[in-house]
Order: structure tokens, then sequence, then C-alpha cells
């Protein structure tokens, strides 16, 4: 074993050393590591065997040391020949080299000229070089700020952005290059601002003359609706014409001509040509948007002017507190409006998306439900139908100037027909004002006319056709006073006016036909008949005027069909359509007559009242007068002449009048006796009154009003006739034997009324004779008739008892 292991030192050893002699000294040392790491005393055997190698090398050496001495002595030998040679050239080359330097002196002195003079001409080159790079780079810097100062900052952009991308980065190892590029970011943010600020200078101005521009538009708009409907007319007589062009401006084809009389001369109409939003100069939104493009940030400007824009529509949308008070309130509106709208228009189209058309969209439907919701105020407060159609055709051009841009307008169209109404309703105001001055000043008396012009200017003006009275001669009356005509007429008016708010509309035949028929049934059936029942209930309105006033609506009821005549041939309706609406004339004057017929009934009461009431009647007289009473006489007269006014009624009312009267004048003839404030009533009283009745039957049957059969109108008094006939004849016996049949000869006298006259006569006579004190000394005949009278008395309470329970 210890033999192997020495084996394997020794080899180990050896290996060890070929390392050493073949690797390079800087590794030794891991290798001599590997010695001290093996068995122990390892190294001392390793140096042993390194003593033995070295001692083996340097045999080596000395063998071929003195293998090669011969020669080295040799090479010595001759090296100090050459040794003499040597020092001699060494002379010569020193003496040569001095000579040279002297000789070379000059020279190097003019090479050092030469060589500063190159090291200039380099640096020249080189400094004109970095010169040639740096100038384009101050140019475009001194430019930038030329464009700066004359406020050209899109093209500064474009300036900046060349520095900064071409120019700076050639030269930017230079400070003032540096410099340079620092502060671009900064004049980017000036740039930013100005432009921002021209903007809202931009915003502001265009706040303060949208107005012009919505004028010049709307007045465009007029213009254009003008040149159609000539464009219209002539062709309507074969003539041809040039096509307009469009007022938004984007589209059109000049035209030669001016429709308006008042254009003025052709530099005027040149610019009457120009669109209405070549008044504005949007170059401020154009360089801001161009701005905020190149600077990547265009959203922002987006948000921003979208957002300024919806704040000063809002603002533009607020009306004036009094607008509705002028019509210039209401044209100053609109002109902000359409001037707001001509601009949004513009801007949509002149740039690529800083609007959309659903934003501008969404600003037209916001606003259109603010302009009807202001309007609809406003309008409500217009009393001046004159102001109301001016807002109407406001409103037709104001919807044209924006529907020729491109906007929607059919809510504008609806909002029409309630201003229609509210035109409307202005004019049956107007109307009314005017209906009532007629009536004022009318004297209700038939119109007397004294010639023929007369006549014809009456029926000019009034449709009046009687055969009887044109066969009459001159002078004449026509039976309606002279406020039929003039109602007439002012209907008439009343159709045009409401025609001029159909103008512009674009509404068919049909629908004006409706429209003038339906405001026209308004002003018959609210405006008329309102005025003519204030005016049949005014206190000043007697019996000879109610008379007139049924005779007026009489022919104003028959004049009906001739309005709609009228409107059919304005509208060219046939009356015979359909769907066409009927004037409402005949229940309209229908029911005005049945008010002036109930008031003709209640003043010839209250006419009746007042002569009742002078009525003095001597309750306890003995006997009578022997003649009806004053009172009734005049009455009576009074009656007369009214009827004979009556007889110019038409049909019954006459008739229903008179019948009337009887009745009122019975039943208040019957109170008169029945009175309960009338304690007692002599025999001599009622003689009296029996011979008022009288009167009242004949004047009944003196047939004051014809037409009646036979008796009809004394059986108004057939109540007060049987009651005193039974106190005249003093007929109780059959009275109280035929009570409650059929064929009762007092059948209309009822058993309270007969018991409370005969209680009052049975008082009279008791209190006449206490008077006369003579009471227990009656005659036969008074005392059997007390008893009478207090039998009957007994026996009309039983019946009057009967009939309560």
């Amino acid at each position: 074993m210890a033999d192997n292991e020495t084996l394997e030192c020794i080899t180990e050893h050896e290996r060890i050393l070929q390392e050493i002699e073949s690797t390079d000294t800087a590794c030794v040392g891991p290798t001599l590591r590997s010695i001290y790491d093996d068995q122990p005393n390892a190294h001392k055997r390793f140096m042993e065997k390194l003593d033995a190698r070295i001692r083996n090398h340097d045999r080596e050496i000395e063998k071929m040391c003195n293998f090669h001495h011969q020669g080295f002595v040799d090479a010595i030998t001759e090296l100090l020949k050459v040794r003499t040679d040597a020092e001699k050239l060494m002379n010569q080359v020193t003496d040569t080299n001095r000579r040279l330097q002297d000789a070379g002196r000059e020279v190097t002195s003019q090479t050092e000229e030469v060589i500063r003079c190159r090291i200039q001409q380099r640096n020249m080159a080189t400094t004109v070089e970095k010169l040639q790079l740096c100038i384009p780079v101050l140019e475009m810097y001194s430019k930038l700020k030329e464009q700066l100062e004359s406020k050209r900052h899109y093209a500064a952009l474009k300036t900046m952005e060349q520095l900064e991308k071409v120019y700076i980065p050639r030269v930017s190892q230079y400070r003032f290059c540096q410099i340079m590029a620092e502060n671009l970011p900064r004049l980017r943010d000036e740039i930013k601002d100005i432009s921002m600020s021209d903007l809202k200078d931009f915003l502001e101005s265009i706040r303060k003359h949208s107005d012009k521009v919505g004028e010049t538009a709307m007045r465009q708009a007029q213009q254009h609706r003008t040149f159609n409907s000539a464009v219209a007319k002539q062709a309507s007589m074969g003539h041809y014409t040039k096509p307009v062009y469009c007022i938004n401006g984007r589209t059109h084809t000049e035209i030669g001509m001016m429709m308006d009389d008042d254009t003025g001369d052709e530099d005027e109409a040149d610019d009457e040509i120009l669109a209405a939003q070549d008044l504005v100069d949007f170059s401020p939104v154009y360089r801001c948007l161009h701005i905020y493009t190149v600077l990547g940030d265009r959203e922002t400007f987006e948000n921003y002017y979208r957002k300024q824009r919806k704040k000063q529509a809002r603002l533009v949308l607020q009306p004036q507190a009094n607008m509705h008070e002028t019509v210039e309130g209401y044209r100053r509106y609109f002109n902000q409006i359409v001037g707001f709208f001509v601009v949004e228009d513009h801007i949509l189209h002149a740039t690529k998306g800083l609007v959309t058309r659903a934003f501008t969209d969404e600003l037209w439907n916001m606003a259109l439900s603010k302009i009807i919701a202001v309007l609809r105020t406003h309008s409500s407060y217009c009393e001046d139908p004159d102001l109301v159609l001016e807002l109407k055709n406001l409103i037709v051009i104001f919807a044209d100037t924006l529907q020729g841009y491109g906007f929607s307008v059919n809510r504008l169209i609806d909002l029409l027909f309630e201003v229609r109404d509210q035109y409307n309703e202005t004019l049956l105001k107007k109307w009314a004002l005017v209906f009532r001055e007629i009536f004022e000043v009318d004297n209700y008396s038939p119109i007397p006319v004294e010639t023929e012009e007369e006549y014809k200017l009456v029926v000019s003006r009034f449709p009046f056709h009687d055969a009887e009275i044109e066969k009459q001669d001159f002078p004449k009356k026509l039976p309606m006073s002279q406020s039929v005509p003039q109602i007439y007429m002012q209907v008439k008016e009343f159709i045009y006016a409401s025609l001029k708010f159909s103008e512009s509309l674009h509404r068919s035949s049909t629908e004006i036909d409706d429209m003038l028929r339906k405001s026209t049934n308004l002003l018959l059936t609210r405006t008329l008949t309102s005025c003519l029942q204030n005016l049949i209930k005014k206190p000043h309105i007697g019996l000879t005027e109610l008379v007139q006033i049924i005779i007026n609506t009489t022919h104003l009821e028959q004049a009906c069909r001739y309005l709609e005549e009228f409107i059919s041939n304005i509208t060219n309706i046939s009356p015979e359509t359909i769907h066409t609406t009927r004037l409402y004339g005949l229940s309209t004057f229908k029911d005005a007559r049945h008010a002036a017929e109930g008031e003709i009934y209640t003043k010839l009461n209250q006419k009746i009242d007042e002569f009742i009431q002078l009525a003095d009647y001597e309750w306890n007289m003995v006997e009578s007068d022997g003649r009806a009473s004053g009172y009734l006489m005049d009455l009576i007269n009074f009656l007369r002449s009214t009827f004979q006014v009556f007889t110019h009624l038409p049909g019954k009312v006459a008739q229903t009048a008179c019948m009337s009267a009887c009745k009122h004048l019975s039943t208040s003839l019957m109170q008169m006796l029945l009175d309960p404030d009338l304690k007692q009533i002599s025999m001599g009283a009622i003689q009296q009154f029996n011979l008022d009745v009288i009167q009242c039957e004949l004047f009944a049957s003196s047939e004051p009003v014809p037409g009646f059969q036979g008796d009809t109108l004394q059986l108004a008094f057939i109540d007060l006739r049987q009651l005193l006939d039974l106190f005249m004849v003093w007929d109780w016996s059959t009275y109280l034997a035929d009570y409650g049949q059929p064929t009762c000869k007092y059948l209309r006298v009822n058993p309270a009324m007969a018991l409370a006259l005969l209680e009052k006569v049975y008082r009279g006579m008791k209190d006449s004779s206490k008077k006369n004190n003579i009471f227990s000394q009656f005659r036969k005949n008074d005392r059997d008739k007390q008893k009478l009278i207090e039998t009957v008395v007994k026996q009309l309470r039983s019946l009057v008892n009967g009939m309560s329970s």
C-alpha cells in the first residue's frame, strides 16, 4: 500500500510541475494550493521533487551554454571590431544631425507658422460649418418671433414644430439651443392662451352681433319667400324665370333682379345676396381650432366651445320682460336666435367635428322648447290682434329661415295654430268692442231711405231683398235699423282679418275654409250673442228697442247664408262639400230673439206693475163711481199703443206678449183683491173693481193683436170674472151645490179665494154697521145676508179643510 501511495504522489507531482512549466505565472497559485490541500507533508515531497527538477534544468542549461560558447565568443570578437566603425558612424551622424538641425531650424519656424495657420483655418472652417448649422435655427427662431408679434399663431406653431424636429436636434449641444428648446413649451402655452382669448373675444362679439346676423338671414328668407311668390304667380301666367338661390349660401344660383321695390342700388343688391354668415369673421375659431389640434388638445377646445355656446344659447333664449308690448321686441328675440344658429350651422359645415349635427340638433331642440314656452307665455299677454298677426308673420319667417339651414320647424308650425287661437281671441275681443259701439249709437228704428241711391247704398252693404218694399215709392223705410248692415259689414271685416292669419301658412283651401267658418261661428255664437244679451239687459232698452232688436236678429239670421257664400268665394270651397262647417247663425240669433222676447215680457209686466202701483181704490166705498179707474184706462191705452208696435214682430211674439200681459194683469188684480194686508172690502169697492175688470175684458175682446181665435185672450181674466160674478150675483147656493162638478158655473173659483174675499166683505159690512151704530137695528135683508155669510163661511171653511186634508 505504501508503495502504491508513493507512486500516486510522484505522478501527481509530475503533473503539477508540468502545469507550472506550461501555465501562465498568474495562474500558478491554484496549482500550488492543491499541493497543500493534499496529504500532510506532501509539500515537502513536492519541494524535493521541485529541487530535483531545477537541478535537472540547470544541467540542461549548462549543456546548452557549453554547446554555444564558442559562437558567443566569436560574436563578441566581431562586435568589438564593429565598435570602432560604430563610433565613427556616430560622429558622422551627429555632425550631419547638427548641420541638418541648423538648416531646418528656419524651416521648423516656418512649419510651425504653417501649422498654426492650418489650425486657424480648420477652426474657422469648423466655426463656419457650425454657424451654418446654427444660422437656420436662429433664422427660424427669429421667424417664430415675427410670427408671434404679427399674431400668426398657427404658422408659429408650424415653425416651432420644425425647430423641434429638424433644426434644434442638429445643434442641440449648444446652450442657446437648449434655452430655445426650454422656451418653446412656454411659447405654446402663450399661443394657447392668446388663441383662447381671441376665441373668447369672438364669442363675446358674436353674442353682441348675432341679432344683426339673424336680421340679415331673416330678411333674406323674406326676400326668398317674396321671390317664390312672384315666381309662382309668373308660372301660373306661363312666364319663365330663373331658379332661386338658397338662403344659407351653400348652394345657390345667382339671380339678376330683386323682387322688392325698395332694394336700392346695385351695390346694396349685391350686399343682399351675401349670405348672413359672411357678416362674421370666423378666423378666430379656425385659428384656435387649428392651434389646439396641432397641440394635440382638440378635445379640450371642442368641449370648451360647446360649453360656452350652450351658455350663450341659454342667454339668447331669455326674453325681455316687456317683449310682448311691441313687435320689435319679438323681432330682436328672433334675430338673436337665428343669428346664433346661423353661426352654429356655418361652424358645423366649415369645421370638421368642432360641432356635430347631433350637438346642433340638441341645441335646437332645447331652444325650440324654450322658444315655444316663451311665445306661449308672451303671446297670451297680447291684446292687439295686429300685434299677434305681426308675431305670426315673424314666426313664419323665423321658421322659414331656420328650415333653410336644415333645422326642423314642425313644432313651430304647430305653435302657429295656438297663436291662431290667440289671434282669434284678440279679434273677438276687438269686435266685441266694435259691436258694443254699434249697438250704443244705433237709434233702433227702421232705416229711412229718401232716394234710390240711398237704397242701393244700404243694399250694397247688406243683402236685403223684399219685393213689397221695393215696389214702394220713395221715401220709404227698411224694417231693420242701422246696426244690421254695420254688423254684417263688421262680420265680413272679421272674416278678412281672420283670413290674414292663414296667409303664408301653406294650408289647403279646405283647412282655411274650415278655420274661417269656425272663427266666424265663435264670433256669432259667443261675441255677438254676448253683446246682444248685454244689450237686451240694459235698463235704457225699452219695448220699442226690444221689438227692433228682434226684427234685426231676424234679418241677420237670414244674412248668414250670404256670409257662407262670402267665405266660399274667398276660399273657393263649395258650401256643399261634405266636411264644410255650417254657420250657427240660426241658433245664435234664435237664442238672442228668445232672450229679447223674454225681456219684452218682463218689461211689459214691469210696466203693468208700475200702472197698478198707481191704483188707489177706496175699499170701503158705499157705491162705485160708475166708470172704470183712471189708472186702468191709462194702462189699457198704453197696452193698445204698445201692441200696435208689436205688429212688426215676426211669428207669434206679439200674441204671446199680449197673452202674457193680460195674464199678468189678471194675476196682479187678483193679488190686489186678495192681498192679506187688505182686511175689509165693501160691496161698492167690488162693484168698482168689477167695472175695471170689465174694461180689461173689453180690451181683450177688441183683438189688440190679430191672430187670436174666439175669446182666447178673454180667458186670461176668467178667474177674476167668475169670482166677481159670484159676489155680484151673490150666487152662493149655486156655487156650493155645483162645487166639484165639471159643469160648475164657478169652476175657476177656488174655495180658499172665495173664503178670503168673503171674510173681507163680512168684516167690511160689520165695520160699516158699527160706524153707523145701527147694527142692532139691521134691516131684515141685512140680517139675513149676515147669517147667510156666516153659513157660507162655515161651508167654505169645511171645503178648504177638506181640500187640505
